[in-house]
């Protein structure tokens, strides 16, 4: 039979069980966004490996190794730890240079190349592209929305509104 613990027993030590993510970042949009643009990144740079098109494979590389990092640093909250970085930004500056690379790499294995890994290559490019612009949009609503929220709170903000219903009341 097993025994109830005791009730001013420690809690087990943490163990593996630290280095998995938490529950409800799993579950938020921007984990499944992450998760999709590493899994396109990783699908356009085996074929690229395995095309006629090899000196595109760097890019899915990168971007590949770039969103594991973000969606390992999210999950472990390292954003919250490390504050002298602004990670929005960071991941809005991301998402538009790999959508735009994507995009052009795309066109150009598709049109210049014409084995079949090339091609799949270029139409999950294309995909990648709608998925990475579908994330830098919604960084860049939650990018103004903090903005307009900033400057309303600051006192600057605050003395310009106010200069302004005096010039319109006038």
């Amino acid at each position: 039979m097993a025994e109830a613990e005791p009730a001013g027993a420690a809690p087990p030590p943490p163990g593996l069980g630290s280095l998995l993510p938490a529950r409800e970042f799993l579950g938020s949009r921007k984990s499944q966004l992450l998760l999709t643009e590493s899994v396109l990144s990783f699908i356009i740079f085996i074929c690229y490996i395995a095309s006629v098109a090899t000196s595109f494979m760097m890019a899915p590389l990168l971007e590949f190794l770039l969103a594991l990092f973000l969606c390992f640093a999210y999950a472990s909250k390292l954003n919250e730890k490390f504050k002298g970085l602004y990670w929005p930004l960071m991941d809005f500056l991301r998402c538009v240079t790999a959508a735009i690379i994507y995009f052009a790499i795309s066109i150009a294995a598709v049109s210049k190349y014409n084995d079949g890994a090339s091609k799949a290559a270029g139409v999950f490019g294309f995909v990648a592209t709608i998925a990475y612009a579908i994330d830098f949009y919604i960084i860049f609503n939650n990018l103004v929305t903090f903005l307009k929220q900033g400057s309303s709170d600051s006192p600057e903000g605050r003395k310009s509104e106010e200069d302004d219903s005096d010039s319109t009341s006038n």
